[in-house]
């Protein structure tokens, strides 16, 4: 897909893990092995390369002027829509060396600088851009084809034309698209004050342990410590954490407030009747598949709370609490393993895929594409970044060595191995695959991770563990997921009513959709008034309507997984034709040529029943332990 859209110039440049995966062991950078730690010189040699190579791409923005007027031929159309994207593939780059510098360190404002240059460039050269669209616009369907027939190089932007035609009701005069273009950067000002704020800035409590250590809770500490075998131990955790988030409450509402209303803003100047609606046009999503998953989750909590109350059961409490979620539930059971360790694991999970894919992902390995351990003021979480078209792809990691970080390597190897894919096989173009697609990529290979394991371990407790990591990713992929975005859609369309929201009152509508989800007035699972205000540690609600896609990339990556590792006949090919589509064509087409319809129920029944017979596993090996 051309690459107009100054927001979409460098997408998909992060597609995050679901989880706040992230780790309490910081160590130095200076002390970690060169071979964990990515090779960003493969983007840029150095700093004064990046500028110069910056100073260079300043010096053409002027040049996509030349096409004003003249895009009715075919040949000026062609040489437009080119230019257009080798700028947008050298804006990948810069943008990606300089997001990644500063993901390194986030106390750092040196690459925060040099990435605001890169988003006011392309602010800039989405003004001088702007009208191009709208100048296209003025074609009909039959003139488009004639030039494509008369230019053949036009067939690679022929998805984009054509597309553009279908959103053609959402597209505005040249003027208010130069207009709409100047708001880019006032639109990321929420988010990024979040980022800054919620990783480097906000004062993060400490607390002294059950065995006399004293540890910060930070992202990476609360993300280790809340999963601790002690009880008392937990509470703490959570209390200390959430306690602090409470401090700054209304903060993080303006916050998310603003953000919401550049949605509200654009919705309303697009002509969008939602902005549920516009965020899924881009893709040609219905939203019947937003709305029904909700439903389809909230009719299937029953299944839910059955996994809440073998939690409970399993932890051996009498009331299961929202700060027990993360504990071990088989004592004495520390799966742990080494960054050596879970690659291999990894690429013998993915054996079944071939030697070529395997060989691929090799080289992620042996190239320095991971960072793999926490640093001080690096970024939380993991992601990974696909946009360099022309290098490779890059994966930020905060290891811990848990098994939900070997997990965590496999989601994000998946992600990085569709941009591989995709990158390979598609002209620029077409490479850059919808994140909707981009979520089952990546859950596909966890599942072949936990395919592989569950085929060779024996031992029980072992697989006790395994089996509820697995649920485990289950509700925290599909329940919790989803439970953030019906809160999305919620807050969404309070503010599209014109609404007041305030730190109180997305905790008010937090807090009814997550004791809901939870079963709190059931009985099933106590929440804490003070772990309400988890909305406000969640990075994903300053994306647009972005969590769904785990969900739903969850049911698709199920069902593709069980014909891969069912041997299906076709069922390997159809899956790295998948990954090998990028963005030639919607992701809904390209899921449906792969085996999977995601306008039907289907997807979401086979995981259900994968996740019913995963506790039936549970529930029998219990029996035979005599409950215990």
């Amino acid at each position: 897909m051309s690459k107009l859209n100054t927001a979409a110039m460098v997408s998909p440049v992060l597609v995050f893990r679901a989880s706040e995966a992230a780790s309490g062991r910081t160590r130095q950078r200076a002390d970690i092995e060169t071979s964990h730690l990515w090779k960003l010189e493969d983007l840029y040699a150095s700093d004064q390369a990046w500028e110069q190579a910056k100073d260079e791409l300043t010096g053409t923005l002027d040049r996509i002027a030349q096409f004003e007027g003249s895009l009715g031929e075919a040949a000026s159309l062609l040489a437009c829509l080119e230019l257009n994207s080798e700028i947008g593939k050298t804006f990948g780059r810069l943008y990606s060396y300089a997001s990644m510098k500063s993901d390194q360190d986030t106390r750092q404002s040196t690459y925060r600088a040099m990435q605001q240059t890169v988003e006011q460039l392309m602010t800039e050269y989405g003004s001088k851009a702007s009208y191009v669209e709208p100048e296209i616009l003025k074609l009909d369907r039959a003139t488009i084809e004639r030039h494509i027939d008369a230019e053949p190089g036009l067939k690679v932007y022929r998805f984009y034309l054509f597309d553009l035609l279908r959103r053609q009701a959402h597209k505005l005069s040249e003027k208010e698209e130069k207009i709409m273009a100047e708001t880019g950067l006032m639109a990321e000002g929420p988010a990024s004050v979040f980022s800054v704020f919620s990783n480097a800035e906000l004062p993060y409590p400490e607390v002294t342990l059950s065995d006399g250590e004293t540890v910060t809770l930070d992202q990476a500490g609360f993300a280790r410590h809340r999963s601790s075998t002690n009880r008392d131990d937990r509470e703490k955790v959570f209390q200390a954490f959430w306690s602090t988030f409470g401090k700054f409450k209304q903060t993080f509402g303006v916050q998310l407030y603003s953000h919401l209303q550049t949605h509200a803003f654009t919705m309303r100047t697009r002509n969008y009747d939602s902005c549920l609606q516009q965020a899924l046009d881009r893709n040609n999503i219905p939203a019947d598949v937003y709305h029904s998953l909700i439903k389809n989750v909230r009719d299937n909590l029953g299944s839910f709370h059955r996994y809440l109350r073998l939690k409970k059961r399993m932890l051996g409490v009498e009331t299961l609490k929202y700060s027990d979620l993360y504990a071990p539930v088989v004592k004495d059971v520390e799966l742990e393993y080494t960054i050596d360790e879970a690659q291999k694991l990894y690429l013998e999970a993915i054996d079944i895929l071939g030697p070529d894919y395997r060989q691929a992902a090799q080289q992620a390995f042996d190239g320095r594409w991971i960072d793999t351990y926490p640093t001080p003021g690096k970024r939380s979480g993991a992601y990974s970044n696909g946009s360099a078209y022309d290098v490779h792809p890059y994966i930020l990691l905060n290891y811990n060595g848990r098994f939900n970080d070997v997990s965590t390597l496999a989601h994000e190897m998946g992600h990085t191995m569709h941009s591989y894919y995709s990158n390979k096989m598609q002209p620029f173009p077409l490479a850059d695959y919808a994140i909707f697609v981009a979520e089952v990529a990546s859950t596909f290979n966890e599942a072949l991770l936990i395919h592989k394991m569950l085929g060779e371990i024996e031992d029980e407790d072992t697989r006790l563990s395994l089996l509820m990591n697995h649920l485990d990713g289950i509700k925290g992929t599909v329940f919790r997921q989803t439970q953030f975005a019906e809160f999305e859609l919620r807050m969404h369309e309070m503010v599209e009513r014109r609404e007041p929201l305030t730190g109180d009152s997305f905790t008010q509508l937090y807090s009814g959709i997550l004791t809901d989800y939870y079963g709190h007035e059931q009985g099933v699972c106590h929440i804490d008034d003070l772990y309400t205000l988890e909305w406000a540690y969640i990075p994903h609600f300053y994306y647009n309507f972005y969590v769904y896609q785990y969900s739903t990339s969850f049911t698709a990556a199920t069902a593709l997984a069980e014909s891969v590792c069912e041997g299906e006949p076709g069922a390997v090919q159809r899956y790295l034709e998948f990954i090998s589509a990028g963005g030639s064509d919607y992701p809904i087409e390209i899921l449906k040529r792969a085996g999977v319809d995601m306008t039907t129920a289907e997807p979401f029944n086979k995981t259900m029943a994968a996740m019913n017979r995963t506790m039936d596993a549970i529930e029998a090996i219990l029996a035979r332990r005599g409950g215990s």
